[in-house]
């Protein structure tokens, strides 16, 4: 190798070398994971989620949900029971999410059904927008670059732009573009795609308070890819640990569901 091609190489390596390093090395898969960190405790934990619909500024519809959280130890996904507690005509009805499926619950017909990630709840919120995932598991990242975006307040934040390929058949969407901030591993920013390739939602997190241990996001901002007068925003309040009984996340104990 010539003297001129060595050191040219040389070079090329010493930037390469560089820009790793002011990156912070970190892998697409290292930074989802500290972001899921960031959104969900790691215990066990029950909270409430206001979903609110507005159409031109005007809220239009609002649905609230109790929803319980665990981590199975063997998958390291959570496993999700959510009971609809407003309006009252939907008092009763019950999700579970039992790591290999989704089952709906309607006592005006005392039986459970099997429904889909994407079913909707209000709105742009389906049920897999509401549920306590870890995206680390549902999803195959690859690191796309380095972004200056504005998050939900307009400020400007130094993200990691990252690309999502669903895993399994349980993943909600089938692609995702991920902005997570760098230094905090906060998440900011994503966009959901469906099966074809289509930008259905914008979702932006915000107002970060500390719960369970840890600042995490207690609002997301959902937008209508395609009517941007059409807003819907979900409010995560009232986080407690909890011992949430093994038997609880079965097909049939949602008939069974406490009420408080």
């Amino acid at each position: 190798m010539s003297n001129p091609t060595k050191q040219w190489c040389l070079a090329v390596a010493a930037t390469v070398t560089l820009v790793s390093h002011l990156a912070g090395a970190q892998t697409a898969a290292e930074i989802v994971a500290r972001a899921d960190t960031i959104r969900n405790p790691d215990q066990p934990f029950r909270f409430l989620s206001t979903l609110t619909e507005y159409v031109s500024g005007k809220a239009q519809a609002q649905n609230i949900l109790a929803i319980f959280s665990k981590k199975d130890p063997r998958t390291h996904q959570f496993r999700n029971l959510v009971r609809y507690v407003e309006p009252p005509r939907d008092a009763g009805k019950a999700v579970l999410l039992d790591a290999r499926a989704f089952w709906f619950y309607d006592p005006a017909s005392k039986s459970s059904v099997r429904i889909s990630p994407q079913q909707r709840l209000i709105g742009q919120a389906s049920i897999g927008d509401v549920l306590t995932v870890t995206l680390s598991i549902d999803y195959a990242p690859t690191l796309v670059s380095t972004e200056t975006i504005q998050d939900a307040g307009h400020q400007t934040r130094s993200c990691w732009h990252l690309d999502l390929k669903a895993a399994s058949d349980l993943s909600t969407y089938a692609r995702v573009e991920y902005w997570v901030e760098q230094q905090t591993f906060r998440p900011v920013k994503a966009k959901f795609y469906s099966d074809s390739g289509r930008l259905l939602k914008i979702l932006f997190y915000r107002a970060f308070e500390s719960v369970l241990g840890g600042e995490r996001p207690t609002e997301a901002v959902l937008l209508d890819a395609v009517d941007s007068s059409r807003v819907t925003t979900i409010k995560a309040t009232g986080h407690k640990s909890a011992d949430i009984p093994e038997s609880w996340f079965q097909r049939e104990y949602l008939s069974r569901l406490p009420t408080e």
